[in-house]
């Protein structure tokens, strides 16, 4: 630990950079933790509340309920394909499609390049401060040699050099950790999504036949029309 102090005093203008792109990439990594929750949505009992709406209240009624729903399957997909049924089931699996891969997946990946963009520069910036850190000491202990001084007092400044690569590792090693979850992550909601799209055509479908056969209202009988007549 007194070592690791002695680099923060000596080598600061690596250090507090090192520090910031850790608490930054701590930031960024909450954040997208509290965005994957919010996309998030328990599909069993919406499902089940959403088939009731568009047995009661049809297509806009479902539609309606959806945009009060949290997550990214009701809101954006769901809503989307309400909002083409007329249209046909095609349209409704083109609308949805475009829906996934243009605004839902971009969503899901924001801040992940960030995330690793920080793991690589802060890697390659703790190499850079010990190779400077030992750049520096390899010209001292040539002074020293020089003067013939003891060359043994600078295994400490090697030793002390090698922080900063440390410190980038450790750094980079749980954001790599993190960005391989988020993406495994993203790849498993898309599966969802994909399969919540493919209820919901099959509800669209079954509701179509049943609006279809229900019965007509009944014409007025031709004596009560003479009689008004």
């Amino acid at each position: 630990m007194r070592e690791f102090l002695k680099f923060i005093v000596q080598d600061w203008y690596f250090a507090i950079p090192m520090f910031a792109m850790s608490l930054t990439a701590l930031t960024l990594v909450i954040w997208r933790i509290f965005l994957n929750h919010t996309a998030n949505t328990n599909l069993n009992t919406f499902l089940e509340d959403f088939q009731e709406k568009l047995a009661k209240e049809g297509v806009e009624g479902a539609a309606s309920y959806c945009r009060t729903q949290a997550g990214m399957i009701p809101r954006k997909l769901f809503v989307a394909g309400l909002e083409t049924s007329r249209q046909g089931l095609s349209a409704m699996r083109r609308t949805m499609a475009n829906v996934i891969e243009l605004e839902i997946l971009p969503s899901l990946n924001f801040l992940l390049p960030t995330i690793l963009a920080i793991a690589k520069i802060a890697t390659m910036v703790g190499l850079l401060g010990t190779v400077i850190s030992m750049i520096g000491t390899f010209s001292e202990i040539q002074e020293l040699r020089n003067k013939g001084g003891d060359i043994t007092s600078q295994s400490g400044a090697i030793g002390l050099a090698l922080f900063a690569t440390a410190l980038g590792l450790v750094t980079a090693i749980p954001l790599v950790f993190a960005h391989v979850l988020f993406k495994a992550w993203i790849g498993n909601f898309e599966i969802k999504m994909k399969n919540a799209a493919q209820k919901l055509m099959v509800l669209m479908q079954a509701a179509k036949p049943a609006a279809a056969a229900a019965p007509a209202k009944p014409a007025m009988p031709v004596e009560a029309v003479t009689r008004r007549g």
